[in-house]
């Protein structure tokens, strides 16, 4: 699977911070329909709200710069999480599973890649994760005449810190690292095929071929990932007891059997259509910017 110039040897350190650059810009242009999205996987019960309904609602009951609650930390998880994911694949991709003899990059190696990638990668991203998800919910308190917990990102981290412990901050690890798993199957791997399949069949190494690779992805990334993303959202969501366990969930597959038992199995796509609307524009937004910067870095292509 894909072709191209030899870049074994290549500065890792270099090829995370071109990556977690790119994300935060990615991060910044979609955060609103990570909001959106976020608040309707929390929704369960009677009197749910679709798509335009919670968007409304947020605007109207929070107001608009409420769509950008924990953009920080979300973007600190970002140049973690895709610094970390890039900076693994490339290195699985160019030293530890190879290409063939002919330049090309098998479809089964970027799958265990890119599964690997993201699981890893999140796994060291999961606390800035968790602090993201505590603080775009804290705004539904507000709306319903609650204070808010937190007063900023750090704040977020200390109050979860001193409640939980350290195991606390990795709450919500094992679907996180699932999700993030099967979503850079859709990304990473997809990208990386798409984009090599096409430069194969003539098209050039540019933006267009870029953005019609990263579509392809972002819609590939939000078919595999939404249903793990609904889980991890829900058990990193739920209230804890004194110890730091979950109340509601007791981990990631009893969350899992509880959401289908009671709401149904096309409930684990609840929020599908934001979250492919963000993907599909996050992908293209982070993979023209790190090409871009990886070529004036002198890395070369992806």
């Amino acid at each position: 699977m894909g072709g191209g110039p030899d870049k074994s040897g290549m500065g890792r350190a270099q090829v995370f911070l071109v990556s977690a650059v790119a994300s935060t810009v990615a991060e910044s242009v979609t955060f609103p329909a990570d909001v959106v999205k976020t608040r309707l996987q929390v929704q369960s019960g009677a009197g749910q709200r679709g798509i335009l309904q919670v968007f409304v609602g947020i605007v109207r009951e929070e107001g608009a710069l409420s769509l950008y609650n924990g953009l920080f930390p979300a973007c600190l998880r970002h140049f973690v999480y895709s610094g970390s994911r890039m900076m693994l694949y490339e290195t699985l991709r160019e030293d530890v599973l190879g290409r063939d003899a002919d330049g090309n990059f098998a479809l089964w190696k970027g799958a265990i890649a890119g599964i690997t990638s993201g699981a890893l990668g999140q796994f060291i991203a999961n606390p800035t994760d968790l602090v993201k998800v505590q603080m775009q919910t804290d705004g539904k308190r507000v709306a319903a005449g609650q204070k808010p917990l937190y007063r900023s990102t750090f704040h977020c981290a200390s109050v979860l810190y001193r409640q939980n412990g350290i195991r606390g901050m990795w709450r919500g690890w094992v679907p996180s690292c699932q999700r993030a798993g099967l979503v850079q199957l859709g990304d990473l791997t997809s990208y990386d095929y798409l984009k090599q399949t096409a430069l194969r069949n003539g098209f050039q190494d540019g933006p267009g071929t870029h953005a019609l690779a990263s579509a392809g992805a972002g819609l590939v990334a939000a078919f595999f990932g939404t249903p793990a993303d609904v889980v991890k959202t829900r058990v990193m969501n739920q209230p804890v007891d004194a110890s730091g366990r979950g109340i509601v969930y007791n981990g990631a597959l009893h969350c899992l059997r509880q959401t289908v038992a009671q709401e149904g199995l096309l409930s684990l796509y609840k929020g599908f259509i934001p979250s492919w609307l963000r993907m599909a524009p996050w992908s293209l937004a982070y993979f023209l910017t790190f090409e871009q910067m990886r070529i004036a870095a002198g890395l070369g292509s992806f």
